[in-house]
């Protein structure tokens, strides 16, 4: 397994000028590969089209559901005790209250669940999903990782990641597009990260030294 280093650029003239400053850093060109990453659940991987069988984001909404739902209902349960008190015994009012809190708790227990799924953006810590760009990676060593991973983010890389792949005559050959990006801990995520982009497809690019 290889050594990698790759960051996410808005266009391919971005990534390109990424490469051209790597090989005046020392890199070979056999060394760096750029190429596009489509959105997620654009990569196919199911006949019948997406990436995963379920959205990671909304793993917990279902816990969530249940957790509120139960506050929620508890909550609408005595508001109707209390409404029950108030009209003479009416155990309509009862079952509407506690069904209307159980409603509205399940309701947001599972947007709250869902939102609580993002990641943070750390050093070493995954991104929780890969955002399309242009990818520019580099094949590192341990002594040459830090200078791979400054120059990226010197110039304009978002998600500067590390990983561990098969690199074969200068393409990272078994990169994984639903694979979440580790953060290198060679260089300081940006808030500017996590941020969506919109650059224009096209498959791999050859940068000249």
């Amino acid at each position: 397994m290889s050594l990698i280093v790759a960051a996410r650029f808005d266009s391919f003239p971005e990534a390109e000028n990424a490469g051209r400053q790597l090989f005046a850093a020392g890199f070979a060109p056999e060394d760096v590969s750029i190429f596009f990453v489509n959105p997620a659940g654009q990569h196919d991987r199911y006949p019948l089209g997406g990436d995963q069988a379920a959205d990671p984001g909304s793993r917990k909404t279902k816990h969530g559901a249940v957790a509120g739902a139960a506050l929620l209902g508890l909550i609408g349960a005595v508001i109707g005790s209390v409404v029950w008190l108030y009209a003479a015994g009416s155990v309509l009012a009862l079952v509407i209250a506690v069904g209307v809190g159980a409603y509205i708790g399940s309701l947001g227990g599972a947007l709250v669940a869902t939102r609580s799924a993002a990641r943070a953006y750390r050093a070493g810590h995954s991104t929780g999903m890969r955002r399309a760009g242009v990818l520019t990676a580099v094949h590192v060593t341990v002594a040459s990782e830090a200078a791979a991973a400054q120059v990226l983010r010197d110039c304009g890389g978002k998600d500067v990641e590390k990983a561990q792949g098969r690199w074969r005559d200068g393409d990272w050959v078994d990169f994984d597009p639903v694979a979440a990006p580790v953060l290198s801990d060679k260089v300081q995520a940006r808030p500017s990260d996590g941020l969506d982009s919109h650059p224009r497809p096209n498959s791999r690019q050859t940068v000249q030294p």
